[in-house]
């Protein structure tokens, strides 16, 4: 067998579009080992959104990022790295990927479209499914919050108990007061999905008692995870967005061939065993370009699938990354379940999932164990950290993946502590990137005749996000200005002219000053103001169900096709 990290095509991809998705999408591309110039690929801001959008903040504000990020602190914020443009380049990569694939297997496939408003969306597709759910004003319910832990030496840190027993124990290892750890799980657990965390004071002030030795040995005790928040938004050493391993050749077949007039994916079967948001966002990229998905639930189903809010019958943020898969239910502690989950592989392309470090090796379902059966199986690991933190690395979730990498310093400006935010970042961005390297690992598939193991995690996407080696220094107007009804994102010229905006506001130029101003006028009034200074602002949205209602986005979303808002596939082939 040999491990290697992807490598630059012979021939280099054809990406247009906005700097930073072009640049994502030509980089992930060009690790292809394919002549990837056989199919081109365009990235528009807005795509078939009716909306006037051109740059990375006028998407954020319009298509509800800033207003998911922002609802823990309870207003809209922007997040200050581009996000929805990274977004962009890997659902590009996607879509030139899956086009190759599409023609190694006979299709004449040869144009992707995308866009960075879609992106957006797509990134939103859970909590845009819980906004429309059967629940009216369901955002409106959410109580603002998010953790501030700081110990007692003044250290920023990232706490992460997956089960109740682990939050007991860490809190009563630290003395916390019992009713503030008993009413502060359920938020933390869903914290996820709600993009919010409002905790009891208390266990602030219990962890600032404390110094982080004195946390980490609580943690430990607990079988908690406990990570330092990085204060340099730098992105971390070098790593590849994946690593692929082949696997020995056991002999080349021709692939099948692709269906006419069908999606890249069509005839390909996945094989998927994952839970909460990363590897079920995996699936759901493979089962929307064309594959069949066909997901192993334990006895009696996921128990995500009983998370609130509801739709008809279904967590509804469930149903968002789940829709369109088949299921069957095995038990993976018993050797007849494990028996069943290899003859499954037999007939599978991929098996896609996102267990923990050694689960699968532990499980006699490894990459060389199901290779036996299935020897062109692509063997596809969402991981945490991949092998960047050794053989026992800590719990891979989001949050802490946000905290070490130094992207949730990269997400807020200077003049605000380094903090992670509740909106899923890494959990949206590594889903997308494993069902990218499954894309690149079945296109080397199809060159070569070896399955291959390909590894993917949530460090590896964190670095693919751009950001400056200095954390980012906000002006007067780069935060939203609140009016009397909404609130609206000036562009980069008003933006840049915040001394122009304060004298037709009537105000002096300090953020205070501007933002008291434009408080005391309609949305309306201000952009009137603006467009006065030839400038413009965007409305910001502040509620996701008004979103799905709106005209201007229906090219983009389903809101009939079941019992919430559906985001449509993002990319269009030619």
């Amino acid at each position: 067998m040999t491990t290697t990290a992807p490598h630059t095509a012979a021939t280099g991809p054809t990406v247009t579009g906005p700097p930073v998705a072009a640049e994502v999408a030509a980089r992930l591309v060009g690790l292809l080992d394919h002549p990837a110039a056989e199919v081109t690929c365009a990235v528009d801001w807005a795509g078939p959104l009716r909306l006037p959008l051109a740059e990375e903040r006028a998407v954020q504000a319009a298509c509800g990022l800033m207003h998911v990020h922002g609802l823990g602190a309870g207003r809209p914020t922007p997040l200050a790295v581009d996000f929805a443009s990274t977004t962009a380049g890997i659902l590009a990569a996607q879509g030139t990927t899956a086009a190759l694939v599409a023609r190694s297997r006979g299709a004449g496939t040869s144009a992707v479209r995308t866009s960075v408003g879609q992106a957006a969306l797509f990134a939103l597709g859970q909590y845009l499914a819980a906004a429309t759910a059967d629940n009216p004003a369901y955002e409106s319910q959410l109580t603002p919050g998010r953790p501030e832990f700081v110990s007692a030496d003044g250290v920023r840190i990232e706490i992460e108990a997956l089960y109740a027993e682990e939050w007991l124990r860490f809190w009563q290892y630290l003395d916390a007061p019992r009713a503030a750890v008993r009413h502060g799980w359920r938020p933390f657990q869903t914290r996820f999905g709600t993009a919010v965390c409002a905790l009891d004071p208390e266990l602030a002030a219990t962890v600032r008692a404390a110094p982080l030795t004195v946390l980490r040995a609580a943690a430990e005790h607990a079988g908690a995870a406990l990570l330092p928040v990085r204060d340099d938004p730098a992105a971390p050493e070098p790593v590849p967005p994946w690593t692929l391993t082949a696997l020995p050749n056991a002999g080349r077949t021709a692939p099948a061939a692709a269906p006419s007039g069908e999606l890249p994916l069509a005839g390909l079967r996945v094989l998927e065993s994952t839970r909460r948001v990363q590897g079920p966002l995996a699936g759901r990229v493979l089962q929307l370009l064309g594959a069949r998905v066909l997901r192993i639930e334990p006895p009696d189903g996921d128990p995500m699938r009983g998370i609130p809010p509801m739709a008809g019958g279904c967590s509804a943020r469930f149903s968002a990354l789940n829709a369109g898969k088949d299921v069957t239910e095995i038990d993976f502690t018993t050797a007849a379940g494990r028996d069943a989950v290899r003859e499954l592989a037999r007939d599978a392309d991929v098996f896609l999932h996102n267990w923990a470090p050694g689960k699968a090796a532990r499980l006699g379902l490894d990459a060389e164990d199901l290779h036996r059966v299935q020897p062109g199986l692509v063997h596809a690991w969402a991981s945490g950290w991949g092998d960047a933190l050794g053989p026992r690395p800590p719990l891979g979730t989001d949050y802490l993946v946000q905290a070490h990498s130094g992207l949730a310093a990269a997400l807020r400006p200077e003049d605000e502590p380094p903090r992670t935010s509740l909106l899923t970042v890494t959990d949206v961005l590594g889903g997308l990137l494993s069902a990218q390297a499954a894309l690149a690992a079945l296109l080397t598939r199809l060159r070569t005749g070896h399955g291959q193991r390909a590894v993917s995690s949530l460090y590896s996407a964190s670095a693919l996000v751009p950001r400056p080696a200095r954390r980012a220094r906000w002006g007067p107007l780069d935060r939203p200005l609140a009016t009397l009804d909404g609130y609206l994102w000036p562009d980069p010229e008003a933006r840049a002219r915040p001394e122009a905006v304060a004298r037709a506001l009537g105000s002096a130029a300090d953020p205070a000053a501007l933002a008291a101003a434009a408080a005391r006028r309609t949305s309306s009034e201000l952009q009137s103001l603006l467009g006065e200074l030839r400038t413009t602002a965007t409305p910001v949205c502040t509620d996701l169900a008004a979103l799905a209602r709106d005209p201007r986005f229906a090219p983009a979303l389903d809101a009939g096709a079941g019992a919430h808002t559906f985001v449509h596939p993002p990319w269009e082939f030619s």
